[in-house]
């Protein structure tokens, strides 16, 4: 059981309440949106303790409470058809237990009720693109983003996504190469200037200038820079050095490059230290 993905759809669904706005206060006298607030409240408390009990998990005991709420969810979507939002939180439990295809068919109905739930959206894409769909896919990301052009998560899988299916998107002409890498370095760079302290979206803008055709490595250089600032250890900070290195060889600053990687001492970098090292050019003898 991965208790990171176990959180991570528990506050997906609570977000899906929030996401379907006004619309939920309105589906009549049965008030599914509170029946909703609760079965959410009660998924995500069975998961928490989930990942409380860690190794010593009882998952088939856990398996049988998440079937009573998948239960509940049915009864809430039979007595409210119309409710978007039940049908996308109860999407979140289901691939919680692996049902994969009916997750999916849950996405698809929320999105037909309500088209500007954007976490809806980048489900499908997500599902869409596992499956190998990249085209169909990134129709959704852009949609997620147009509907919420803040989140940066939305923009750090666009760029994925944009980078991962390169040959898909280039073979079927949906962008040419420098289009595919403007798009793509502009979704890294979005999801980095949203979100920089999440060293993880600024980490992968750096490495974004690698996968272009015509890479701007002094920008390259500048992000590496500013990621050894933010570096909370040695080891870290030694590693966008590494990096940075790297480009100035590129460049054939190789002066530069030498008495940066002079600084790299951490034996857990000495194999990529030796890989750059090598390709410098041998120092005269005095």
């Amino acid at each position: 059981m991965k208790l990171a993905q176990t959180l991570r759809l528990a506050v997906l669904g609570a977000a899906l309440i929030a996401a379907a706005g006004p619309r939920a206060l309105a589906q009549g006298s049965t008030m599914p949106e509170q029946r909703l607030v609760q079965l959410v409240a009660r998924q995500k408390e069975l998961l928490d303790e989930a990942a409380k009990q860690g190794e010593n998990l009882d998952e088939e005991g856990l398996r049988a409470q998440l079937q009573t709420v998948g239960h509940d969810y049915e009864l809430l979507i039979h007595d409210s058809p119309g409710f978007a939002a039940a049908y996308a939180a109860y999407a979140t439990l289901l691939e919680k237990v692996d049902m994969r295809k009916e997750a999916m068919a849950m996405y698809l109905k929320a999105n037909q009720l309500d088209p500007d739930i954007p976490l809806v959206k980048n489900q499908i894409g997500n599902y869409l693109a596992e499956d190998g769909r990249p085209v169909e896919a990134v129709n959704y990301y852009l949609a997620a983003i147009k509907l919420e052009p803040k989140e940066p998560l939305y923009h750090y899988q666009l760029g994925r996504l944009l980078n991962e299916a390169r040959d898909t998107f280039l073979e079927k002409k949906v962008y040419t190469r420098t289009q595919l890498d403007q798009a793509m370095l502009n979704a890294f760079r979005t999801a980095a200037e949203l979100a920089p302290d999440r060293i993880e979206f600024v980490y992968r803008y750096a490495e974004s200038f690698y996968d272009l055709e015509k890479p701007d490595y002094d920008q390259a250089l500048k992000v590496w820079a500013v990621l050894e600032e933010k570096a909370s250890s040695p080891v870290e900070q030694q590693t966008m050095r590494l990096h940075a290195a790297n480009i100035l060889i590129k460049q054939g600053r190789t002066d530069h490059a030498r008495a940066l990687l002079d600084t790299v001492t951490d034996p857990g970098l000495a194999a990529q230290k030796k890989k750059l090292v090598a390709q410098l050019p041998v120092k005269p003898k005095d």
